[in-house]
């Protein structure tokens, strides 16, 4: 990156020699240019981009509803292509599979899965026929929403497609039913590889594996196995592991100490929605599922992802987590501009705090939040 180096040093050392001169270091803020080279797009890239979008249940289409928006407001350069799908549907349509597979690309609000019932779960499809074998949430403290503790930067990588939710359940006997849990080496492995790869891409210093090794011996002893063996050939980056009940007390005490976190499924499940609610809440945490060849982004943090009654009729969802996601999104179609004029749209909002949902101490609804970041538009 270009930062016309000379030209600065000239000028703090002019400032430097003046009797009256301001902090030096204030000063430098305002003379390191304030855009910089940092991605050089190849011809074509910035044609729009098709991304399938499912509006989901309950608070589902107020919140994509309300990335719609934004995203005209600021011209990103996609376009979506919308399907209607119920957590109650026996299966995700074929049609919709077909646009994700077509576009590699999908936003999605929260889709109920009915309580027992033997009904499927249609976001374990979605994973399945698409192989998002990696979810990833990113739990970190906003500026200018208060929390119990400060400095939370955390990001959990889970694996998506086995373990508990293989769906491998029977009725041995009447009143007796067998669930099984499923670890193999190519999932543990391609998921520990994600999560150091993630670390290395993004300057992060540690990687920690949770597990409950110490009673599902061979199971999750397969899953430390692999993380131990993809760790040697990350020397830079530290490696640690933590049994899962105390990862759960060490996350309400110390979350600081935490950097990258890599699961099983289930693990990752109440590890990621535990760090969500300790930075801010589950309305204000992003994240996705990704595989080799499709992304899916979604509100990060799976708890109330789809609200409840009184929050739809009253249109006061928070829109906050899937913003954020879409500007994961955007960085994902590699339109980092984009990306980052939404973000700090919706982080200025925060900083902010006149404009809040009910979940963070406000009365506001959906759509004044919405205006709220469109004001905040550069």
């Amino acid at each position: 990156m270009a930062r016309r180096s000379v030209s600065v040093l000239k000028q703090l050392s002019t400032i430097s020699q003046s009797p009256d001169a301001p902090n030096i270091f204030t000063s430098c803020s305002n003379l390191i240019p304030a855009r910089s080279v940092t991605y050089m797009p190849r011809p074509g890239d910035g044609a729009p981009r098709a991304v399938t979008l499912i509006p989901g249940d309950g608070i589902g289409p107020l919140v994509t509803g309300a990335v719609e928006q934004v995203m005209e407001a600021i011209h990103a350069p996609v376009y979506f292509e919308k399907y209607e799908v119920r957590g109650d549907m026996k299966k995700v349509p074929q049609e919709v599979i077909d646009s994700i597979k077509k576009n590699k690309v999908c936003l999605k609000g929260g889709l109920a899965t009915p309580m027992g019932g033997g009904v499927s779960s249609l976001n374990m499809q979605l994973r399945r026929e698409l192989d998002l074998y990696a979810s990833l949430v990113n739990c970190c403290n906003l500026p200018g929403l208060p929390t119990r503790h400060d400095n939370v930067d955390i990001v959990v990588i889970r694996e998506n497609t086995e373990g508990e939710y293989s769906g491998l359940e029977h009725e041995v006997v009447p009143g007796v039913v067998e669930s099984l849990k499923v670890i193999t080496k190519f999932c543990s492995e391609r998921i520990a590889k994600y999560a150091f790869e993630y670390a290395y891409l993004n300057n992060r210093k540690k990687v920690t594996a949770v597990h409950k090794a110490n009673i599902m011996k061979l199971a999750d002893g397969l899953f430390l196995e692999s993380c131990r063996e993809v760790a040697t050939k990350y020397p830079g980056i530290t490696y640690n592991e933590i049994i899962v009940d105390n990862c759960c007390m060490q996350l309400v005490s110390k979350p600081e100490q935490f950097d990258v976190m890599v699961t099983p499924n289930l693990y990752g499940n109440l590890v990621a929605n535990t760090a969500a609610g300790i930075a801010g809440g589950t309305g204000v945490m992003p994240g996705g599922n990704v595989g080799a060849d499709h992304a899916v982004f979604e509100q990060g943090a799976s708890a109330g992802n789809v609200g409840n009654d009184n929050i739809v009729e009253q249109k006061k969802a928070n829109p906050v987590a899937l913003l954020l996601s879409s500007a994961m999104m955007l960085r994902h179609l590699q339109f980092p501009a984009f990306a980052d004029r939404l973000e700090t749209a919706v982080k200025r909002v925060i900083l902010e705090g006149k404009y809040r949902t009910k979940d963070l101490g406000g009365q506001c609804t959906t759509q004044e939040i919405v205006d709220a970041v469109l004001n905040a538009l550069d």
